[in-house]
């Protein structure tokens, strides 16, 4: 099985020790488990998509800017 090894924060290792009886490996493998199967879904639906790359530009923009406008309004 491979190995992967990644970077917390001195804090984030700090908090996870006070927790020792929890198996901080399972938990890192089941987010990445559910972030791939969301990816995958996701692949699927944009497969099927009559999309065009110029229509998702446009729509990221719209979406973007509503966001923007809406933040800006509180």
């Amino acid at each position: 099985m491979p190995n992967l090894t990644l970077s917390i924060t001195e804090e984030l290792h700090e908090k996870m020790k006070r927790h020792s009886e929890i198996r901080w490996g399972d938990i890192v493998r089941k987010s990445i488990s559910e972030k791939i199967e969301d990816l995958e879904i996701m692949d699927r639906l944009a497969k099927k998509s009559k999309l065009t790359q110029a229509d998702i530009g446009e729509i990221s923009h719209k979406v973007n800017r509503d966001i923007f406008e809406e933040l800006n309004k509180r």
